[in-house]
């Protein structure tokens, strides 16, 4: 499928698979909306304490390395593990402006560590900071109370509802530890009621810029 950089409302880059018109992130700011839904009503909900965070769709980094960036002011040590079948290239990862944009650039060699290290290694990216990226589809995770923190940011269900279905959330939920959270872009009802059934506690949240809300599951 053809793809190609583009720039969101915020200034920041991602990509586009122009044959879905779907993006990597939202176009109304790929930055805006990474910290919105997975810092703010994710990440801040934990402090001061070592935290396991599985992203699916690792994509181009982003959520990552924000996530690398909110770490120490929130005295995290952080497990990451990324989920990606079909990882960004080279090219396509240094058209993208992330550092600059975030005034990052005292870590920009970071940012590049975590695209070139290993897939399916452990990798010490920080020393608070430790990344383990898998390509795998997403119905193939596996383990069992493994995670505190779930990002769900895989493509929407306009062009891939298999990914926002009862069987996936029951995966998610089993992999997610006893009060862990899971948390998205998406607000659809059909992709709330599949939460709610394999036994989520769900909450509608307001959304980022150009998106009226977003979900929030909880484990209990």
């Amino acid at each position: 499928m053809k793809r190609k950089i583009i720039t969101t409302g915020d200034g920041s880059k991602t990509i586009q698979i122009s044959d879905w018109n779907e993006q990597y992130h939202s176009k109304h700011g790929a930055i805006q909306e990474a910290y919105h839904v997975f810092i703010e009503m994710g990440l801040s909900l934990f402090a001061d304490r070592e935290l396991s965070i599985l992203e699916i769709g690792f994509g181009t980094g982003l959520n990552a390395f924000i996530t690398f960036l909110e770490a120490e002011k929130r005295s995290l040590v952080i497990n990451y593990n990324g989920v990606e079948k079909f990882p960004v290239s080279v090219e396509e990862v240094q058209q993208l402006n992330y550092v600059s944009e975030l005034k990052a650039e005292n870590y920009e060699d970071l940012f590049s560590r975590m695209h070139d290290s290993p897939w399916e290694r452990d990798n010490l990216i920080s020393e608070n900071f430790r990344l383990t990226k898998r390509q795998l589809d997403f119905n193939e995770i596996d383990g069992a109370e493994r995670y505190d923190l779930i990002y769900f940011d895989a493509f929407g269900a306009r062009v891939q509802p298999e990914l926002w279905t009862e069987d996936i959330f029951s995966r998610m939920y089993g992999v997610l530890k006893l009060e862990g959270v899971l948390v998205t872009y998406a607000a659809k009802g059909s992709v709330r009621r599949a939460m709610q059934a394999v036994g989520f506690e769900v909450e509608r949240l307001p959304g980022p810029p150009g998106k009226r809300e977003m979900l929030r599951a909880v484990k209990h």
